[in-house]
């Protein structure tokens, strides 16, 4: 490691580059970390995350505008997005650009920031809830998008705003989709016959309960057989381009037409020529730092990874090349298998649930299982997993027996 450039080699084989991308209240320093397979590639992503960094930073500097025009909600939001560029994650960038576009703008964009007046925010709600129909989790989502944006335009307007109440819908916990023991082993089953690399990588997920992102972007380097274990740290996913920011690897999209010429193992099977050029398929670190995690290979899993294991290390799982399948190709692929399974309302993610709900079910401490699906908190784990099923609940009330005689 040079001195000074904050670049560390890691247990783990990566390399890690930490950068600072902000300051606390108090003045400490608030570090940004990037990783890499070699020292060059890690430094790499740093340098390029302090050049967006000083980039949002001169964006942020008040720019000249023409006697008496004031900017107005839209230009605000706009200068929200780039100040706050550097540390959002390209999928988090991508989705507050999406909000702000369909939703903030249309309905605050022309006002200045002066003029939003408290019934309005109400009727923005309303117009969320009832006009648009979203759900209240979503409608959450962009309340708080607006809240950010509106203390960024108190800051940075220089007109005294009116405090922001906001009523925020309240939130149901739906029930979490679980495959049932018959739909899971029939599901098994059919994975069983002739098993090819799609079959795999679903079978990968529901006993590691691994993203399907996650799944996509492993590659054989990732797999140690000498310590029997998969390295999650990387996931790929389809963005738009001007939000791919920090990733990893931009994949090019490939025609139709190339991919049915060349490429058997599907990895080109893109989206439609007019999504192709607007989008492209990312891979980049994981959800969040939680996500960068070990998982123990089960005995079957090492011996279907011994069976697809290729030549070459640096190829991904699912496709044995250095083109990584795209995530809805391999859930194109899942929804055929459950439909000849006659399993119906599931999707990629029912396997994940699925999987944790099969570790509670064995009796794994939470801790272990929330490390496993990399949460940043065994509070989520708790809240998503772990209940108490009816025998369970009737033999603790069969204990106040002693306590209460008749």
């Amino acid at each position: 490691m040079a001195r000074g450039e904050n670049v560390f080699h890691r247990k783990d084989g990566r390399y890690e580059a930490r950068y600072i991308k902000g300051r606390r209240a108090d003045g400490k320093p608030l570090y940004g970390f990037c990783y890499g397979r070699t020292y060059e590639e890690a430094k790499g992503k740093a340098d390029r995350a302090r050049e967006e960094i000083g980039q949002a930073e001169r964006a942020e500097k008040p720019q000249k505008t023409e006697p008496g025009q004031r900017p107005d909600v839209a230009c605000f939001c706009d200068r929200w997005l780039s100040a706050n560029s550097a540390r959002l994650k390209p999928s988090s960038r991508a989705k507050y650009r999406t909000d702000i576009e369909n939703h903030i703008k249309p309905f605050f964009g022309e006002k200045l920031p002066g003029e939003i007046l408290p019934e309005e925010i109400d009727a923005f709600t309303r117009s969320l809830v009832s006009g648009k129909g979203l759900s209240p989790k979503t409608v959450r989502s962009v309340l708080a998008l607006f809240h950010s944006i509106f203390s960024y335009m108190g800051k940075r307007s220089g007109e005294k705003l009116p405090d922001m109440e906001i009523a925020y819908p309240k939130s149901f916990r739906k029930n979490t989709r679980v495959l049932d023991e018959k739909e899971e082993s029939a599901l098994v089953q059919l994975l069983a016959r002739e098993t090819d690399a799609c079959k795999f990588g679903v079978y990968l997920a529901l006993r590691t309960g691994m993203r399907i992102g996650e799944i996509c972007a492993l590659r054989w380097c990732d797999i140690s057989f000498e310590a029997a274990t998969i390295s999650v740290c990387h996931t790929a996913l389809r963005l738009p381009r001007g939000d791919t920011g920090q990733a990893d690897i931009i994949q090019a999209d490939v025609s139709r037409s190339g991919a049915a010429a060349g490429d058997e193992s599907g990895a080109a099977e893109q989206a439609p020529a007019e999504d192709a050029s607007r989008t492209a398929l990312v891979i980049g670190a994981p959800k969040s730092e939680s996500s960068l995690r070990l998982i123990p290979l089960m005995p079957d899993i090492a011996t279907l990874c011994q069976r697809f294991r290729p030549e070459e290390p640096g190829a991904f799982l699912l496709t044995g090349t250095d083109r990584c399948m795209d995530p809805r190709k391999l859930q194109r692929h899942l929804k055929k298998y459950l439909e000849e399974c006659g399993i119906q309302e599931a999707h990629f993610h029912t396997l994940r649930h699925t999987f944790a709900t099969r570790c509670v079910e064995a009796g794994f401490d939470v801790k272990t299982l929330s490390e496993i699906l990399g949460h940043s908190n065994i509070g989520i784990t708790m809240n998503l997993y772990v209940h108490p099923n009816l025998d369970l609940k009737r033999e603790n009330m069969n204990r106040l027996k002693s306590l209460f005689p008749l």
